[in-house]
């Protein structure tokens, strides 16, 4: 089955949520690689005319200008050892939890033979989460890397999971994930 890596907001905005998942994501990728299997990242951002009144993102919104991250700004950035993967690969720009909703990302795994779709990143319980939910709705067998995650805190981590492992899709670590790839 045709499986690509899907790697959510590695960004300096969300740098204190990374620190047990960013190894993990690194070791996905590693594996990805050397598999010559796709990988591909998002990069949450809001344009200045987003972050300008009157707020028509619904996430600007939710959480401010000052709670959201400016397209180009420091925080915006791909952590360092994320974008020199990156560099490589595919950078989806989004601007909401989904990353499939308003980018072509649905289109660029169709177009690759896509079947199914291996999550991790941060923010486990909105983007993560949500972005995985979509994939599921969008037919791709999809599983979630419960150690190359990170969230605000440990129970919302735990959260993202759980609902996500209940209906959607299987919850794996990252060493299941690269032992069923082999």
């Amino acid at each position: 089955m045709a499986t690509a890596l899907l790697v959510i907001d590695m960004q300096h905005f969300f740098l204190d949520m990374t620190a047990t998942a960013l190894p993990n994501i690194l070791t996905l990728c590693a594996h990805f690689q050397s598999s010559h299997l796709p990988l591909l990242f998002t990069q949450h951002g809001h344009s200045k005319q987003q972050l300008t009144p009157p707020y028509k993102n619904q996430l600007v919104r939710r959480w401010g200008p000052n709670g959201s991250i400016a397209t180009g700004s420091k925080d915006w950035r791909l952590l360092p050892e994320i974008a020199h993967v990156a560099k490589d690969h595919d950078v989806v720009a989004k601007d909401t939890y989904d990353a499939f909703v308003g980018t072509d990302l649905g289109a660029r795994l169709e177009r690759g033979g896509i079947e199914r779709v291996v999550l991790c990143g941060v923010m486990t319980d909105c983007c993560v989460d949500t972005s995985a939910r979509s994939a599921f709705d969008r037919g791709f067998e999809t599983w979630l890397v419960k150690d190359a995650c990170g969230s605000a805190n440990e129970t919302q981590h735990e959260a993202g999971l759980r609902g996500f492992g209940f209906a959607f899709g299987e919850v794996l670590t990252t060493g299941e994930v690269v032992r069923r790839l082999r």
